[in-house]
């Protein structure tokens, strides 16, 4: 067969030398009002033959083989005993396979069992990418995330405890001025009340097309400045006291400062970094022409 993707194909920066296997289309939620990843993609799940014809090329190709990312949106949600069937081939097919990973969403961990997950871990699938992007629970309802704060709790909480390793990401940003403080107290909690491996952050950037919807949902909405971005990342820093340790990166093409440390160890050191440039001002930031968004 001639193996191509289904483009546009996203995958997180950390898996950018591990081979990709798509067994879904598009995002099982994609409402999202911040996000454009998908929306010309209508959800759907590959059939497993396909799939399986996909992996011995890429067997074929890669036989040496270590990671493999699962994509499109949330892998996650497909049903549990295609899923182990899918990484049950992986596992025969690539001798040296150790760990498989994936997007995830909250409800498609909610609606999977506690022994379901777990099976899964045990089949090597044991890291997911999760976007909490924020805890407080009105901006999660005008971004249209689908889920409450509590919500995002009991399904990280859930993973964890099934030994899947969570890396999460929050937008900085993400509420404006006008609700600032309330996404990042909120957001705190959650980090401080889950066991996230993992966390990264980055900064607020609509594509010009979504941009009316997200706006859509908000009274008024005031974007922070790069400034005002990297005092907001302070006071997420200050308010951070995690029952185990967090490896922390702000390195994503849209941030305007990169950071990297291990939460709690580095924090003192972190928010140092981040008063210092506050002091030395916009000089001190990536230039905008050399970012993401």
């Amino acid at each position: 067969m001639i193996f191509q993707y289904d483009y546009p194909l996203f995958r997180p920066p950390a898996e950018a030398n591990n081979i990709i296997l798509q067994v879904t289309l598009g995002c099982s939620h994609n409402q999202c009002s911040f996000c454009s990843m998908y929306k010309d993609k209508q959800y759907k799940v590959k059939k497993l033959s396909q799939i399986f014809e996909e992996i011995d090329v890429l067997a074929n190709m890669y036989p040496d083989t270590i990671k493999i990312f699962l994509a499109d949106g949330d892998a996650l949600g497909i049903e549990t005993k295609q899923l182990l069937k899918i990484l049950s081939y992986l596992k025969a097919s690539f001798k040296k396979l150790r760990r498989v990973s994936t997007y995830a969403t909250a409800q498609n961990i909610i609606n999977k069992s506690s022994e379901e997950l777990t099976q899964l871990s045990k089949s090597k699938l044991n890291l997911i990418y999760f976007g909490i992007e924020t805890g407080d629970n009105t901006l999660l309802l005008k971004i249209n995330k689908g889920v409450n704060k509590e919500q995002l709790i009991e399904s990280l909480n859930k993973a964890s405890n099934s030994n899947i390793k969570i890396s999460a990401t929050i937008i900085l940003g993400l509420g404006g001025i006008q609700n600032s403080t309330n996404h990042i107290i909120n957001t705190a909690d959650i980090i401080n009340n889950t066991s996230i491996n993992y966390l990264s952050t980055l900064q607020l950037g609509l594509e010009e097309n979504e941009s009316k919807k997200f706006y859509k949902k908000f009274e008024v909405f005031t974007h922070l400045t790069d400034l005002e971005i990297l005092e907001e990342q302070k006071q997420l820093l200050k308010l951070l006291n995690p029952g185990s340790k967090i490896i922390f990166r702000s390195n994503h093409a849209s941030n305007a400062l990169h950071l990297s440390g291990n939460i709690p160890k580095d924090l003192n050191r972190l928010i140092y970094e981040i008063e210092f440039c506050l002091k030395e001002g916009e000089s001190s930031l990536v230039p905008t022409q050399f970012r993401g968004f």
